[in-house]
C-alpha cells in the first residue's frame, strides 16, 4: 500500500508538478472500497474497461461544456433531448411523455415532488401544508425533497411480501394529500410496490403517482424481455404521472446521471424555475442546479448508444445468472434467509439464528465492504457485471463468517455489530439524528479525511 501523502490544511506555496500530484491522488485512493474487485455491493456500476473509457472519452469530450445556456451549446440541448425520449420509450412514455435530465436520483426526486407541490399550489391555492404519502421503504432521497420544499412524508408500513400496504396508503389520504410514491424496485429488499393498484388510488382522487424506478429504470424493462416476471410499473399504467430513472445506474453512464419523465409537457412546467426581473437577464432553469456538466449529458448519450437494446439485454441476463447464483447460494448457508421475493438483482438478507451484523463484521474483515441495514437487520447486496466470478469467494467467506459467529456469540457485543445494533435498536430516534449528525459533523473535517472518524455508518 502507498504512503499516504501528509495532511494539507493551506494552498501549497509552489504548484506540485503534475505527475506529483497524480501520484499523491493514487496514494489517497489506496485505501477505497476495492469495486474493481467485485468487492462493493454499492455504489459502483462498471461495465467493463473498454465501456468506461469509452465514456471518459465522451465526458472529456464535453469536459468544458455547460448545459446551463442551451443555445450555447445546441450538441447538449440534443443529446439530452435524445436521452430523455429514449428513457421515454423504454419506460412506457405516451407521444406526449417528456422530462430532463439531472444530476442522479436524488435530485429527480426532489424536482419530482417540488413539481407537484407546484402544481398543488396552482389547483388548490387555499392548502398550505400539503403531503405526499410513501412506502416506509421509500428512497429518503423522498424525506430530504419533504424537508427542502416543505411537504410533509407521511410513511405507511409494508405488508408481510415488503410491498407498500395499498389499504395503509388510502387510509393515509387526506384534503392535504398532493402526492402517492412507489418504487420499482425499494432499494431495501429489491421488491416492486404494487405499482397499479397505488396509480387507481391516484387517479381515483385526483393525485399525483411517482414511480421511483432510480434504481431499476435501466434493467427492469430487459429483464422482463428475458421472460423474468415483473409486474407493471412504468408511464404505461394508467394513474402514473412520472418516473425517475438513473442512467448511472443500470444505465451503466457516468455519475452523475438520471432522468425524471413525465406523462406530459403540462405537468412538467412545474418543474421549471423562471425568473424575469433580473438586472442580469431573463433567466430559465429546468433544473435545480444552474451549471450543468456537459460531460454527464454526453456521457449517458454515449452509454446508450453504444450499448443498445441488444447489449443491454446482455447485460441484463448476466446480472440476473449472477444474482441466482448469490441467492441460491445464501439460502443454501444454514441460518441464513433472503427477505422477500426478489424482482430483480437488488436484494438483502438476514438471519433469526446468529447476530447478522456480526457476520457482516466477519465479513467486512475478509475484505468485503458490507452495506448494513436495520429493521430487521440484515445484510444488502447489489449485483452488477463486476460480481461474475467472485459468487464462490464470496460465499465460501460468508459461509466461513456464520460459523464464526455461531461459535463465538459475543462478537456480538463488538465491532461495528454493537454500534449499529444499539442504534437501530434505541427508541428515541431524535438521539439517534443527534447522533448521525455528530458523525457527518467530525467526518468532513480534516481529521475526518484522514481516517480519524470511522468510514462505516455510526
Amino acid at each position: 500500500m502507498s504512503e499516504l501523502p501528509p495532511p494539507r490544511s493551506h494552498l501549497p506555496e509552489q504548484g506540485l508538478p503534475h505527475q506529483e500530484v497524480l501520484r499523491q491522488m493514487e496514494s489517497l485512493r489506496s485505501e477505497d472500497a476495492r469495486w474493481r474487485q467485485g468487492r462493493t455491493f454499492s455504489l459502483v456500476y462498471h461495465a467493463g474497461d473498454e465501456h468506461r473509457a469509452l465514456l471518459q472519452q465522451a465526458y472529456c469530450l464535453f469536459f468544458d461544456e455547460n448545459a446551463l445556456n442551451p443555445t450555447a451549446f445546441r450538441s447538449l440541448l440534443r443529446m439530452e433531448n435524445e436521452v430523455v425520449a429514449m428513457a421515454a420509450s423504454l419506460l412506457g412514455g405516451g407521444p406526449e411523455a417528456c422530462g430532463t435530465m439531472s444530476s442522479g436520483g436524488t435530485e429527480s426526486i426532489l424536482l419530482a415532488v417540488k413539481t407537484y407541490r407546484d402544481w398543488a399550489r396552482a389547483q388548490r391555492p387555499d392548502l398550505v401544508e400539503p403531503e405526499m404519502v410513501l412506502p416506509v421503504s421509500a428512497h429518503p432521497a423522498f424525506d430530504k425533497a419533504a424537508h427542502y420544499l416543505g411537504v410533509r412524508a407521511v410513511h405507511v408500513p409494508l405488508g408481510p411480501d415488503l410491498r407498500v400496504d395499498v389499504d395503509a396508503v388510502r387510509a393515509a389520504i387526506t384534503p392535504r394529500t398532493i402526492l402517492l410514491v412507489g418504487s420499482a424496485p425499494a432499494y431495501p429488499h429489491g421488491v416492486i410496490d404494487p405499482i397499479p393498484a397505488l396509480a387507481a388510488l391516484a387517479q381515483e382522487r385526483g393525485l399525483g403517482m411517482h414511480v421511483d424506478a432510480c434504481l431499476g429504470g435501466f434493467l427492469l424493462p430487459f429483464v422482463r424481455e428475458l421472460g423474468h416476471p415483473v409486474p407493471p410499473f412504468d408511464l404505461s399504467v394508467p394513474g402514473v404521472t412520472s418516473l425517475s430513472a438513473d442512467l448511472h445506474k443500470y444505465g451503466f453512464a457516468a455519475k452523475g446521471a438520471s432522468v425524471v419523465l413525465y406523462r406530459n409537457r403540462a405537468l412538467r412546467r412545474y418543474q421549471f424555475f423562471v425568473t424575469s426581473d433580473w438586472p442580469g437577464g431573463l433567466f430559465g432553469s429546468p433544473t435545480l442546479a444552474g451549471t450543468r456538466p456537459g460531460g454527464a449529458i454526453a456521457a449517458a448519450w454515449a452509454a446508450l448508444m453504444s450499448t443498445g437494446r441488444q447489449g443491454y439485454l446482455r447485460r441484463a441476463e448476466q446480472i440476473m445468472r449472477t444474482s441466482r447464483a448469490f441467492l441460491e447460494g445464501i439460502a443454501a448457508i444454514p441460518g441464513l434467509r433472503v427477505l422477500g421475493q426478489p424482482d430483480m438483482s437488488v436484494f438483502a438478507f438476514t438471519s433469526d439464528e446468529v447476530d447478522i451484523l456480526a457476520v457482516a463484521d466477519a465479513l467486512a474483515a475478509r475484505g468485503w465492504h458490507v452495506d448494513r441495514q436495520q429493521h430487521p437487520s440484515a445484510i444488502h447486496l447489489m449485483i452488477t457485471p463486476a460480481h461474475q466470478g467472485v459468487e464462490q469467494a464470496y460465499l465460501a467467506d460468508l459461509r466461513a463468517a456464520v460459523e464464526e459467529v455461531r461459535a463465538h456469540p459475543e462478537r456480538s457485543g463488538q465491532g461495528q455489530a454493537a454500534a449499529y445494533g444499539l442504534m437501530a435498536r434505541l427508541p428515541d430516534r431524535g438521539a439517534v439524528r443527534e447522533l448521525i449528525l455528530q458523525y457527518l459533523d467530525d467526518l468532513y473535517s480534516l481529521r475526518g479525511a484522514l481516517g480519524g472518524v470511522s468510514s462505516e455508518t455510526p
